[in-house]
């Protein structure tokens, strides 16, 4: 096997809920050794579940994935089995150490000073109520890389506000943006893009910052505000009021010019397809596939400009076509005619996916706690250092072994020490 890119670095993933963790995998999915740091006394929300010891009662009472476990039985070590956090804790170790104690932060400084990057994502004053700031864990490693993503960044009037991704979408102007036409925004959903966006955003400023150190011999600081990050997805509202005044609104499923540009009804039970057309050659195509019906020579679907106008009656035939078909006969039709057409998926059409299956997406992964099921692949495919599965999803405390004996050289006796002492262990104490 070739050698991985980033093997060689070492990462310390200090993260919660899903944006750190995600930029930390991404990381260690091409070498670098990632070392998810936690505490036994913390038990951080919406990272490694909702809450540390569920009953089975708890969990059969839970919505959506936040009960989630295998077989909705949260186990005797909850947090390792729980869809929030396992799907990015991949090809991570894990140690345990107590930050809020001066030999926890100790220790800690320690562990930096024989790592090459810090991550991470709490509020602003965090890491500065622990004394772990960047200025601090530089003096014992000099070329260190931290990076420090809160939600509004290290300075300015918002510095200490906290937030979710709810709370920074809203903030960056996209929840108004991306509710439906006919609602308010209390209609809007609560399915988050930022946080794999903002990962993969603190990934590569990371890649960034490594590639200036190997070339000055110097480390930085990276201020990685989460919101400013996630306004680079609306350049083009933000421009249009700076250019011309005038203030955005939600479009729903419409598009700014294209026309059909929708989600339609398709046969069965909640069954749906989206098709955008971008002009009108493939107008003409989509017509001919659909065996230029009668209504398709409408003046008013004659060009692109009368058929933006006239979207609602274009889009009740379209529909009426639609509901005639499946979803993915509406796609192959469509696409052979060069048409952007797809359906609609839920989780079980992705895991049944014959392109996902060929392209070897899905990747079934057994870990010691939560059992062995397919897992989310790569996101993208190198030719000559494709993405490695090297370890499970990483159970807390893990690698404690190895970090406190091979990276901190501590003797026996130490350890045994800081295990009675709460420092080291594998079950949260809370």
């Amino acid at each position: 096997m070739n050698k991985l890119p980033l093997e060689g670095i070492r990462l310390l993933d200090f993260t919660v809920v899903w944006a750190g963790p995600f930029a930390a995998m991404l990381l260690a999915d091409y070498g670098a050794e990632v070392i998810r740091v936690e505490s036994l006394q913390f038990f951080p929300s919406v990272t490694r579940g909702v809450m540390a010891r569920p009953d089975k009662a708890m969990v059969s009472a839970m919505p959506g994935y936040a009960g989630a476990y295998p077989d909705r039985d949260p186990g005797p070590r909850p947090w390792n089995r729980h869809p929030m956090f396992n799907p990015h804790a991949r090809n991570k170790l894990g140690m345990t150490v107590d930050l809020s104690r001066p030999k926890g932060r100790e220790l800690f400084r320690k562990l930096v000073s024989v790592s090459d990057v810090l991550i991470e994502n709490h509020s602003a004053r965090f890491m500065e109520n622990l004394g772990l700031t960047y200025d601090v864990l530089s003096q014992s490693k000099p070329d260190l890389i931290m990076v420090s993503m809160p939600a509004f960044g290290m300075s300015g009037p918002y510095k200490y506000y906290q937030g979710f991704g709810i709370n920074v979408e809203s903030v960056c102007g996209l929840t108004w943006l991306r509710a439906y036409r006919d609602t308010d925004l209390t209609e809007t959903s609560s399915t988050l893009h930022m946080d794999a966006v903002r990962g993969a955003g603190a990934a590569f400023a990371i890649m960034a910052a490594l590639h200036y150190r190997r070339q000055t011999g110097q480390g930085q600081f990276i201020d990685f505000a989460q919101a400013e990050n996630l306004m680079q997805s609306i350049g083009e509202t933000l421009m249009d009021y700076t250019m011309n005044g005038r203030i955005q609104t939600s479009l729903g499923n419409r598009h700014p010019f294209m026309a059909p540009h929708g989600c339609y009804p398709c046969q069965g039970r909640d069954r749906w397809v989206v098709i955008a057309i971008a002009n009108d050659t493939e107008w003409g195509s989509f017509c001919q596939a659909l065996g230029n019906p009668a209504w398709a020579a409408d003046a008013r679907f004659a060009d692109a400009t009368s058929r933006y106008q006239h979207q609602e009656a274009m889009d009740a035939h379209i529909a009426a076509w639609t509901q005639q078909h499946h979803p993915w006969e509406v796609m192959e039709r469509l696409q052979q005619a060069g048409i952007a057409a797809g359906p609609v998926m839920r989780e079980l059409d992705l895991f049944s996916d014959a392109h996902l299956h060929a392209r070897g997406f899905f990747r079934v992964v057994t870990q010691a706690e939560a059992g062995t099921y397919p897992y989310p692949g790569g996101m993208w495919t190198m030719s000559k250092t494709p993405t490695t599965f090297r370890h499970p999803p990483v159970r807390m405390g893990e690698h404690n072994d190895y970090v406190y004996r091979q990276l901190l050289k501590l003797s026996d006796e130490e350890i045994e020490t800081l295990t009675a002492e709460g420092h080291i262990g594998m079950d949260f104490l809370g």
